[in-house]
């Protein structure tokens, strides 16, 4: 289920009463903040974590060890 279906099946009318989808779904508490290090905001690092993601899944259903150094 979305986002927005989520927040229509809680509150039809929503589209009268806030200006976003995201005002709407944080008031209804569908959705919240995390509290992260700015660390782990720099792009670099996501990017990173996303592509050993990517190669561990590949390994996974493709076979083969981990990258030679």
């Amino acid at each position: 289920m979305t986002l927005r279906e989520r927040v229509e099946q809680v509150f039809p009318g929503w589209k009268r009463w806030y200006p976003s989808l995201f005002d709407a779904a944080t008031d209804l508490g569908l959705i919240r903040a995390e509290v992260c290090s700015p660390d782990s905001l720099l792009l670099s690092k996501r990017h990173a974590k996303v592509q050993r993601a990517a190669e561990a899944a590949h390994r996974e259903k493709w076979g083969g060890g981990p990258p030679e150094e």
